[in-house]
């Protein structure tokens, strides 16, 4: 993978006037009966609630934060449960739309009774479209479905009007971080970035996107991508003021 910032061509650039196609897979294991109690007991609690037109973020928790930041689909839970566990002056919006992974976040939000962690089980576009303007300082977006087959590439996440959506609710200089072991959707996602009028690709150095940020906590999907001998890209864009 060869990221540039010349736009490297992805193929099949979408118009702005075509309709994104963004899908999710639902299904999954079944839930262990501890993991089943924990939906049925602490979601209910934990659940943001989607019925106010504006959520203003730093409401959504019962202990103080300086800050909020989005991940989006975020798997196993391993980088939410770390960086939350890290700061807890930072809140955390966890979306997934796996119940398998919601349970596995319920499960270390409890194990390390953790106050700064909200979930949306569910689409990320449905919290994302409520959520106010230039309310959140970071979005995490790290390996997601890179929808391989071709017919397929226009369902994924990231697309022109999915970046103008994040940049609506992202303060000025918050960063997204974008990280992929498939050599496409790296290239992909810096195509559409780079023409988007609402966002800077910022590497720290030569070669520095093949190199995680600090701090990194390596997900399943990443340690996967690793014992198949597949390098990670992982791409920082800051929102423009």
């Amino acid at each position: 993978m060869w990221p540039s910032r010349s736009a490297p061509s992805a193929g099949g650039l979408e118009t702005e006037a075509e309709t994104i196609r963004f899908q999710y897979r639902r299904k999954g294991k079944r839930l262990r009966a501890h993991h089943a109690s924990l939906v049925d007991q602490r979601l209910p609690e934990l659940a943001i609630d989607l019925r106010p037109a504006t959520i203003y973020p730093t409401d959504l928790f019962a202990v103080p934060v300086r800050e909020v930041r989005l991940e989006i689909g975020f798997g196993g839970a391993e980088h939410l449960l770390a960086a939350a566990r890290g700061d807890p002056g930072i809140g955390f919006l966890g979306c997934d739309p796996f119940m398998n992974s919601i349970a596995k976040a319920l499960a270390g939000i409890e194990a390390l009774e953790l106050a700064n962690i909200r979930l949306h089980p569910g689409d990320a576009r449905q919290l994302i479209e409520r959520l106010a303007p230039q309310s959140l300082t970071r979005v995490y977006l790290l390996y997601p479905d890179p929808w391989p087959k071709r017919r397929h590439r226009r369902r994924r996440l990231i697309s022109d009007a999915f970046l103008r959506s994040l940049a609506r609710i992202m303060q000025p200089s918050a960063e997204l971080r974008f990280a992929t072991d498939i050599d496409d959707y790296s290239a992909w996602t810096l195509a559409r970035t780079l023409r988007s009028p609402d966002f800077d690709w910022q590497p720290a150095g030569a070669a520095s996107w093949t190199r995680p940020w600090p701090g990194w906590t390596a997900s399943r999907f990443e340690e996967k991508a690793r014992r198949a001998g597949r390098p990670s890209a992982y791409l920082t864009f800051v929102r423009r003021t």
